[in-house]
């Protein structure tokens, strides 16, 4: 019988890869970013780490010896989540390591349109010295948090610091110590009516796609601006860009979308109150030490003793 083999489809360096072999000694450890690594290994691969779309024709079959995947991103909307679930996979995401990054990016936008940072910005390209009718400030606004997790939670704690009003819609309706109120997803159009800011978090799954539409856009402030980091399909984009050209509300910070790369004939790109920045938001120079050392060293330890509560295990029916 072949040792059991763990394949890392990224390139973690000596240190992570040492202490990967001394938790597994009987193991066979192979990490590395190149597909011809993954497709030569992942057949034999009890465990996977950073799921690749390539690999699904190597694991998906009968003979593969696949148990545990943990993925390197937060989402996994876009994994073979039913075939996962049908063989018994044990799938573990990486949610929380964003929340630093991606709370500083949704302060970022909301700060730059409250301020107009973006159009100082386009300005300066053409030398152009004008106010622009920049009077607006955040400080005692209301932000509603639609997706209450770890990065809601850090976006809740930091509105705090400006005095915000933090509302907040999370699916169990748990209270939370920066959230000033907590309202259920039934609850969404009693709280966006109240929204200086709405900023979009949630997962994409079968009750998030297209959770704000025109409906939902109606029922906001004219002077509101949407951040979304979450998922672009969460939005109607279509409906969005409505908004946005009839003034319905005053701008959007987007880091995601419906289809990525966003195209080039998009009225987004050019529209003087959208902030458009490609999927970036979770960027950082700290992700691989958070997902090893944070998710995955912890979950492995549990795995090899047989402990299935796993860090961030990902609920099939739920879909994260």
């Amino acid at each position: 019988m072949g040792k059991r083999l763990l394949l890392v489809t990224h390139n973690i360096g000596e240190e992570y890869l040492h202490q990967l072999n001394e938790i597994l000694p009987e193991w066979k450890v192979v990490a590395g970013k190149e597909e011809e690594l993954w497709t030569a290994h992942a057949k034999n691969a009890e465990v996977i780490v950073g799921w690749k779309k390539e690999l699904q024709k190597h694991v998906l079959h009968n003979e593969s010896k696949l148990r545990w995947i943990q993925s390197w991103s937060a989402g996994v909307n876009s994994m073979p989540l039913n075939a996962l679930d049908e063989k018994g996979v044990l799938l573990t995401s990486a949610n929380g390591v964003h929340a630093y990054p991606i709370s500083e990016t949704i302060f970022a936008m909301m700060l730059g349109l409250t301020r107009k940072i973006h159009t100082y910005v386009r300005q300066q390209q053409t030398k152009e010295w004008h106010h622009a009718h920049m009077n607006m400030e955040i400080h005692e606004k209301t932000i509603g948090i639609i997706g209450v997790g770890e990065i809601g939670q850090e976006t809740a704690k930091i509105a705090k610091a400006f005095r915000m009003n933090v509302l907040g819609v999370r699916h169990s309706g748990v209270s939370h110590e920066y959230v000033d109120k907590m309202y259920t997803p039934r609850e969404l159009k009693e709280v966006l009516p109240q929204c200086d800011y709405i900023v979009i978090t949630v997962p994409l799954t079968q009750e998030t796609n297209k959770l704000i539409g025109k409906n939902e856009f109606i029922l906001m402030k004219d002077s509101a601006f949407l951040i979304n980091i979450g998922r672009g399909e969460v939005i109607d984009e279509e409906a969005l860009i409505h908004a946005l050209n009839n003034k319905e509300i005053a701008g959007a910070g987007l880091d995601v979308f419906e289809n990525e790369p966003l195209d080039k004939n998009s009225p987004l790109w050019t529209m003087e109150n959208v902030i458009v920045t490609p999927h970036t938001s979770g960027s950082t120079q700290h992700y691989t030490k958070r997902v090893i050392e944070n998710i995955f060293l912890p979950n492995l330890k549990k795995y090899i003793n047989e402990n299935n509560e796993l860090i961030n295990l990902v609920n099939y029916k739920k879909g994260y």
